[in-house]
């Protein structure tokens, strides 16, 4: 009886650990909410006319339009609009889940930035190898100097305003033991 007392003490000693280690990750839930808030992704579209800047849960942060895209057919303008637009929330959801991966994935084996390229591969007909592929080309290439420019003296465009480099990512303070901690439990 008393071996079988000694293993239950053990296991509930365990069992406290855990919540620990839980309530531990899940104090960090403010900074989290406090990335996400923060977080931005832009899209440009391919011929630099339309730029969208989306936030969390697919918010719509700002909407830019160049003195060319206002020049398009209506029906042009609504497609690149929309298809900038919908670039720009589905980057802003990848840095989503890429936040709540950085701080609480592994405490729970969750990959979510996993899980929202495959929902997203799967709305668009596509793998999520292939989007990850295509990650990098979205953007569209610096615009060339053209002969009108250097003529004209206007090497610098004036009907965008330069684009604001990305905020770097805020500290994180180093968990690793508690993960190391964490996954030791379970083996």
């Amino acid at each position: 009886m008393s071996a079988e007392l000694d293993r239950l003490v053990a296991e509930f000693e365990k069992f406290q650990s855990r919540i620990k280690q839980a309530e531990a990750s899940f104090a960090k839930v403010g900074d989290m909410q406090d990335e996400v808030t923060a977080l931005e992704a832009t899209a440009m579209s391919p011929d630099r006319a339309v730029t969208v800047v989306a936030g969390a849960g697919g918010s719509v942060k700002d909407i830019r339009l160049t003195e060319a895209a206002l020049k398009q057919q209506p029906q042009q303008l609504a497609t690149t609009l929309l298809s900038t637009l919908h670039r720009a929330v589905a980057d802003a959801a990848l840095k989503q889940a890429g936040i709540v991966d950085a701080h609480v994935g592994a405490a729970f084996g969750v990959d979510v930035s996993g899980q929202v390229l495959e929902a997203q591969a799967e709305a668009m007909g596509t793998t999520a190898d292939e989007l990850k592929s295509n990650a990098s080309e979205a953007q569209p290439a610096p615009r060339r100097l053209s002969d009108d420019d250097l003529e004209h003296g206007d090497i610098l465009r004036h009907d965008e305003p330069p684009a604001a480099p990305p905020p770097p990512p805020p500290a994180k303070p180093a968990d690793d033991g508690v993960r190391r901690l964490w996954n030791h439990e379970e083996d």
